[in-house]
């Protein structure tokens, strides 16, 4: 019996999703839900990340609002045969690029029901200069000892992008403010009008 590798794939919006989420709160630490499916193939697992849902500016960590966001994003993607396959967080520091105890209890409770669960950080000084390949995104996993360690090669677990262009396309937004137009789960709940899905945000 081989071992099982696992593999994480973002599309495109999703990515860009999160990282103006993040810019638009650029003092603060910001999180969210990833949204998608897992496609088993023999040893390999792929975790398809085909959303992010912006939860939090100001109540990071704070369960009844996560508990009432997986609610309403469960019943809102159900149907169309995706679920939360994990989390994503930005430090409100430049220079800080640790996995917080926050983020880790959130990743944890999302392994209780995905245990392949991703917890993508974003890399803020990556940000400052966009690669024009790899993702700004630190991918962590949980190990066998149920600790959150940052995946790589070596570790058998591999993030990549759907869209080769993204970064460019980043760089676009990002130099026409595009982040401004963002709404998160906090700004739902102070005002129910906005849209929290970000539906008509690349139209």
């Amino acid at each position: 019996m081989g071992v099982e590798l696992n593999k994480y794939e973002i599309a495109q919006s999703a990515y860009i999703k999160l990282v103006l989420h993040a810019l638009k709160h650029k003092s603060t630490a910001v999180n969210g839900i990833l949204i998608g499916r897992l496609i088993n193939n023999n040893n390999n697992n792929l975790v398809e990340i085909s959303d992010a849902i912006p939860l939090s500016h100001s109540q990071i960590g704070l369960l009844p609002t996560l508990e009432i966001a997986l609610i309403h994003i469960e019943e809102q993607f159900v149907s169309q045969g995706l679920s939360v396959v994990g989390y994503y967080h930005a430090n409100d520091r430049f220079d800080d690029s640790e996995v917080g105890n926050v983020a880790k209890k959130i990743g944890d409770h999302i392994c209780r029901y995905f245990p392949q669960a991703a917890l993508l950080l974003l890399d803020n000084k990556k940000l400052q200069s966009l690669p024009k390949g790899n993702p700004i995104l630190q991918l962590h996993t949980r190990d066998q000892s149920k600790n959150w360690k940052q995946a790589g090669l070596a570790a058998g677990s591999v993030l990549t992008v759907k869209e080769p262009s993204a970064n460019v396309v980043l760089l676009d937004y990002i130099l026409t403010e595009k982040w401004e137009s963002i709404v998160d789960f906090d700004d739902h709940l102070d005002d129910i009008s906005k849209d929290w899905l970000n539906l008509n945000l690349f139209k």
